[in-house]
């Protein structure tokens, strides 16, 4: 029984090594990272090689739908949206496909990226665009498929496809005129009402210049159409610190009136106890 169990031991072992073991892929992954303009792009595929052997035409056939790489299929996401030959793309993850032809690809972004290889069928409804891209032929050979982030501007980048002797590009826009101009636009009309309001109870919370927290209160107020419970709470808290008990009870019952017609029983009660604590009648 000894011997048994020291031999059952010495397989569990050894198939254990075996299974640590790691192999170089064939087709390494490569996840790329580009930041255009204001917008994160992040492309992840697997790179084949061509180890002696003809790519396009052949490996690759000519008018069949390839998954621009290997395994999994090629997946690009945007941050924001943008737009490839004025097909406009939501911020998002999408498959790249292309049919190759002996002079212009055919590249597909496809919104279904949980395809191992290229789909069985190409639903019309997930493609969010379709585009054709002249190739040019180099002077030299690519061992290795390769995307590359070529040409970048504020504004746009291009997506440039190499294996063999073939490469293609293919430009795509992002929105940083629009970002930046949005940007400029907020912050040229000063903080906005959850700016003030933040600043105010940041005051309050921390016990610091509580005047200076009542004049953001009182802006933030002002600018809010209709001022939740919540915000109101707040507000009465910083007059009761001050100690304008009356304002504080003023602002305390409309925050009691508005909890409680929402039904919430935390603030109906700490508006309560406040109001009891203020001599509220």
């Amino acid at each position: 029984m000894k011997k048994l169990l020291l031999f059952t031991f010495a397989l569990t072992l050894m198939f254990s090594v075996d299974a640590q073991i790691k192999t170089p892929q064939p087709s390494p992954f490569s996840k790329v990272e580009q930041v255009v303009g204001l917008t994160d792009v992040t492309l992840e595929y697997s790179r084949p090689s061509m180890n002696g052997r003809t790519i396009f035409g052949d490996l690759v056939p000519y008018g069949k739908l390839w998954r621009a790489g290997a395994n999994k299929n090629t997946m690009i996401t945007f941050s924001d949206e943008v737009v490839v030959a004025g097909n406009t793309l939501k911020a998002g993850a999408y498959a790249i496909f292309i049919t190759p032809s002996e002079k212009s690809w055919e590249v597909i972004f496809y919104s279904d990226t949980n395809n191992w290889g290229t789909p069985k069928t190409i639903d019309a409804a997930k493609v969010a665009a379709k585009v054709k891209i002249e190739t040019m032929q180099l002077p030299m050979k690519v061992e290795t498929f390769t995307i590359t982030f070529d040409n970048l501007t504020s504004g746009s980048a291009e997506l440039g496809f190499i294996w063999e002797s073939t490469m293609a590009n293919l430009k795509f826009e992002v929105p940083t005129a629009k970002t930046v101009t949005a940007s400029i636009e907020k912050v040229m009309a000063g903080p906005s009402a959850n700016d003030y309001y933040a600043a105010a109870v940041y005051n309050l919370s921390e016990g610091k210049d509580l005047e200076q927290a009542k004049e953001w209160m009182d802006k933030a107020m002002s600018m809010t159409k209709d001022p939740k419970f919540y915000q109101l709470r707040k507000q009465s808290l910083i007059y009761a610190a001050l100690g304008d008990k009356k304002k504080a009870i003023s602002i305390a019952k409309e925050s009691l009136a508005k909890s409680e017609k929402e039904g919430n029983e935390d603030y109906i009660k700490m508006n309560k106890d406040s109001l009891k604590e203020w001599g509220a009648k």
